[in-house]
């Protein structure tokens, strides 16, 4: 299926149901008094983030998404109905913004959650609600409140710990396929992955980190150039970018270091958080060069890039340095994730206390 991580879509919440002007006729009772109800509310619109969704191709082709009204009142003091709420599944990491004004209102982050995005109209009230001592017979009555009605635009950042990103055939796709479940098409030209693909990388029993493949970049990206610039928001959420380099290109006169760094400038220009993130350099297709020439070779790399950081030199498809990249990453993203957490103080005196 075609990934799909934009859709814009109308929803509207149920209006209110009118509340009832009625009295009491019973016999012997002449003045049976008021007994118009109120009316049910509205339905309201709810949004739920479903693990198993991974685009929003569904809301392509379904755009209005509207919720039932509320019944109207009636007599012998009976209340309406409230109308039926409708549930829209949507993959988590779904971002919901105001489709004219691009305010971002709601956003999906956990599995499982659930947010209103349009409320339901109150009901309104019956003729019973206005007697009084003074009024014993009332007209009056209120018609239901309108549901809410929104236009929205969904957008969805992938929720990875761990992005891929380079050039075209720089052997991402590959890389994702030797080190986790996902199976991404795999050929020898350029522009293969034209979608991202998520991969759960697994370390150990209960150890493991998500990592996502976006298509490759070129230069111009960040202005609208080639595939990858479409996906780079997918990025934005990674606690740790890889940035594949192709040792071996097949044009010879195509020079690794400034491909490399046309990727940094790419990053550069279109976020700078997104550049500001920690970034490790992962020589890939070092199994292409002779093994008398490596060390020269990426000494020389690194030296002209600058690049003082943390370096791999692997081949995606023989794997070889693959497990050491893997734990490295694993550990990172661990350090990270503790990192996060909410620190709780806890009282000294109860210290190594089993709890009572």
């Amino acid at each position: 299926m075609k990934f799909v991580d934009e859709a814009y879509i109308d929803v509207a919440a149920g209006d209110g149901g009118n509340g009832c002007v009625s009295f009491r006729h019973e016999k012997y009772k002449e003045f049976g008094g008021p007994n118009g109800g109120d009316g049910g509310r509205g339905g309201h619109v709810f949004a739920i983030a479903d693990p198993n969704l991974n685009t929003l191709v569904d809301y392509r082709y379904s755009r209005r998404h509207e919720a039932q009204r509320g019944q109207h009142g009636m007599g012998s003091d009976m209340f309406g109905a409230a109308g039926s709420d409708v549930t829209l599944k949507m993959p988590v990491g779904t971002i919901i913004s105001d489709a004219e004004t691009g305010e971002v209102l709601f956003e999906l982050l956990r599995p499982g959650e659930v947010i209103m995005i349009a409320k339901g109209g109150d009901g309104g009230f019956g003729n019973m609600r206005f007697k009084s001592a003074i009024n014993r017979a009332p007209r009056q009555k209120t018609p239901g409140w309108p549901g809410e009605r929104r236009n929205l635009k969904l957008e969805l950042k992938v929720l990875a710990d761990v992005g891929l990103l380079g050039m075209p055939n720089a052997g991402k796709s590959t890389l994702i396929a030797a080190i986790s479940n996902a199976r991404p098409k795999i050929a020898d030209y350029p522009f293969t992955t034209l979608h991202p693909n998520l991969g759960v990388v697994r370390v150990g029993p209960e150890q493991s980190f998500v990592v996502a493949d976006v298509p490759g970049l070129i230069e111009g990206a960040a202005e609208g150039a080639g595939l990858g610039h479409q996906f780079l928001r997918h990025l934005q959420r990674t606690r740790l970018l890889l940035h594949l380099v192709d040792m071996a290109p097949f044009d010879e006169d195509v020079d690794p270091v400034e491909q490399a760094k046309a990727i940094v400038l790419e990053l550069k220009k279109y976020d700078k958080q997104l550049y500001e993130k920690p970034r490790w350099l992962v020589l890939n297709k070092i199994d292409m060069i002779p093994a008398e020439e490596r060390a020269a070779r990426i000494k020389d790399f690194i030296k002209r890039m600058r690049y003082k950081g943390p370096v791999f030199q692997i081949s995606a498809l023989t794997r070889e340095g693959c497990d050491e990249l893997v734990k490295s990453v694993y550990q990172h993203v661990r350090e990270q994730q503790l990192a996060e957490q909410p620190h709780v103080e806890t009282d000294p005196r109860f210290a190594g206390e089993p709890p009572t």
